[in-house]
């Protein structure tokens, strides 16, 4: 079998590339990027050390797509994935609408050329800000969770976020890309005849990730508190009680490997993955963690609001339990303390990340 990953040279896209021979005895794997994340070459190096066919490219040319080879399936990790991108120090919206939505039709293109199966990675953040922030929360152990006495909307529960919670406008302009990728993919498929698997994703986290503020917030707390770098809890009343859902790729990869061995036909095409509600963690709750682990160092409380932030999200993976017979494997503690390892052994990482 032969897999095509974009993004390869990224985060998810190498850890990808590292885990999948583990679940896919003799698979062929070429990997396209452009590089051009701060990084990058590192990974180059690395999945190229693998046995991972390198091909430097941009999603964005649709030649450098259209010339790849044939490949079985294409798992398509590329993106610009800060909710900040296309907004003003975050790069301009319309680089954000061409990495993520303009190179997406190219990808689908070549799936259709090719009769490629497409596992699209999508993201949490296609989700309604208004309905995220409007969630009945409580604080408690020094983060928010769902208020078991409160009144739930559609597709939320205390096992998380399913897919069909709400993705009514704004989500963020990022947030958009991946939605109008979600659907794009789906219509494509459908008319071209290629399987289409879309997982939405809780933020993925592990050793190696580049770290910034703004993208790979485990990784950045961590090796910025290590480097008693300067953290803020920013909005939420300068608590730190704003809390996410840890998912390592690892995990990721085995539910991309369950996806391409079923052979289902119809049915369900988009699934929430990610750590849960019982293995998320608040701002607060990290630095607590980093200061047992490196000693004391205190973020501060910054209480401005921010556009697009929101106080709680954690994926519920009933749906990806039930269909693939998947479940994590990687728990908080195991990948906090993977990158802590990995801070400790580099650490000129947030230079390297360009935090």
């Amino acid at each position: 079998m032969k897999i095509l990953i974009t993004g390869v040279c990224g985060f998810a896209g190498s850890a990808i590339a590292e885990y999948l021979p583990k679940y896919l005895e003799g698979v062929q794997i070429i990997g396209i990027d452009n590089l051009m994340r701060p990084g990058a070459e590192i990974n180059r190096r690395r999945i190229t050390n693998l046995g991972v066919k390198y091909v430097h490219g941009d999603l964005r040319v649709p030649s450098d797509v259209l010339e790849l080879p044939a490949c079985d399936w294409v798992i398509d990790a590329a993106a610009n994935p800060s909710v900040l991108a296309g907004l003003a120090g975050g790069q301009s919206s319309r680089r954000l609408f061409e990495h993520n939505l303009a190179a997406s039709g190219n990808l689908l293109e070549y799936c259709k050329i090719n009769t490629a199966g497409l596992l699209l990675i999508s993201s949490s953040r296609v989700y309604s800000i208004p309905a995220l922030t409007s969630l009945p929360l409580r604080a408690r152990g020094r983060a928010f969770e769902i208020d078991p006495d409160g009144v739930l909307p559609g597709g939320v529960s205390l096992q998380g976020i399913g897919v069909d919670f709400s993705t009514a406008a704004p989500v963020s302009l990022y947030g958009a890309t991946k939605l109008a990728s979600e659907v794009l993919a789906l219509e494509y498929g459908n008319a071209f005849g290629f399987p289409v698997w879309i997982t939405r994703c809780g933020v993925i986290a592990g050793a190696g990730q580049f770290g910034t503020a703004a993208q790979g917030v485990f990784a950045y707390w961590i090796n910025a508190h290590l480097r008693r770098k300067p953290l803020h809890y920013i909005g939420f009343q300068g608590t730190g009680y704003q809390t996410r859902d840890g998912f390592h790729p690892r995990d990721l990869t085995a539910l991309l490997v369950a996806q391409i061995r079923t052979n289902r036909t119809g049915g369900q095409r988009i699934y929430a993955a990610g750590g849960g509600p019982e293995n998320s963690m608040s701002l607060a709750q990290l630095t607590a963690w980093c200061d047992e682990r490196f000693g004391r160092h205190v973020p501060a409380a910054d209480e401005t609001q921010r556009l697009f932030d929101i106080p709680w999200v954690a994926m519920d993976n009933t749906d990806a339990k039930r269909d693939f017979f998947w479940n994590i494997e990687m728990m908080m503690p195991m990948i906090l303390e993977e990158i802590a390892q990995h801070a400790q052994q580099h650490p000129d990482w947030l230079e390297l990340s360009n935090a």
